[in-house]
């Protein structure tokens, strides 16, 4: 059988109707899943015509093996497959690819093109992404705030921590703030030290930005700690915002082929 050809993502023309696939991480909260449909829903009423489907990597069925290989099945020639990634580490370096090579030995032939992630994709913080950042922080600020904290997730990969870095500066210097980063998990700081820190330093009113695509165990963990440690909001994850189905969008058009 002749494999699927696998790209990944470059500047170009128009792939016609290509269906999205859209990969999530995956989550045993149900609620990380249900911000994943809910964002396939918002791509396709951006642009309607579109076919996006939702899948994950790992806790919540369809995988994106089996997503490619029912599209191949039902005649479709090539998909564009979205990583709803924050950050290009090892989920987008090693177990994206494994699942659409898993596709490619099992199911008739298809052109399946890998996009950037929703991060920073050589070194550029898309505008969108920023603007679902501010979207969220305005929803959850109740007036003027004076310093910022990025909460993201966490990675030992300083590559990707790197990245998360440029956010935050991208965002603090749209707002005229302060900007610190930290993180739920596999580095420091945390977000209540982060924002003691700011207030140790004289802001009085420090806000939270979750740089967060969906709820779940590390978003309620930052919502408590920057609470506890004085924030005086805490942005809800980007989930659905127009803004984040507008970046899905500027992906798929960017990994069309030349």
């Amino acid at each position: 059988m002749r494999p699927a050809r696998v790209t990944s993502a470059g500047a170009g023309a128009v792939v016609g109707a290509a269906p999205v696939v859209l990969v999530a991480h995956g989550s045993r909260d149900p609620r990380a899943a249900g911000a994943t449909r809910a964002l396939a829903r918002a791509v396709e009423a951006t642009r309607p015509g579109t076919t996006v489907l939702p899948s994950w990597l790992d806790h919540t069925e369809p995988g994106p093996t089996g997503v490619l290989r029912d599209l191949a099945a039902a005649g479709h020639p090539r998909a564009v497959l979205v990583p709803l990634l924050l950050t290009a580490a090892y989920h987008r370096r090693v177990d994206i690819p494994a699942a659409v090579a898993a596709a490619r030995e099992s199911g008739p032939p298809m052109d399946v093109r890998i996009t950037d992630v929703l991060g920073p994709a050589d070194g550029t913080v898309d505008a969108a992404l920023l603007a679902g950042l501010r979207r969220r922080l305005a929803e959850a600020a109740a007036g003027p705030v004076d310093a910022l904290v990025l909460a993201a997730a966490g990675t030992r990969d300083p590559g990707a921590r790197g990245s998360v870095g440029r956010v935050a500066t991208a965002l603090g210097a749209e707002l005229g703030l302060p900007c610190r980063v930290s993180y739920a998990s596999a580095a420091s700081p945390a977000a209540g030290v982060a924002v003691a820190k700011l207030r140790a330093a004289g802001a009085r009113r420090v806000a939270v930005a979750a740089y967060f695509l969906a709820p779940g165990l590390f978003h309620d963990g930052v919502l408590a700690a920057a609470r506890d440690a004085g924030a005086t909001a805490v942005a809800a994850p980007l989930t659905d915002a127009p803004d984040l189905a507008d970046l899905v969008l500027r992906r798929v058009d960017a990994a069309r082929p030349r």
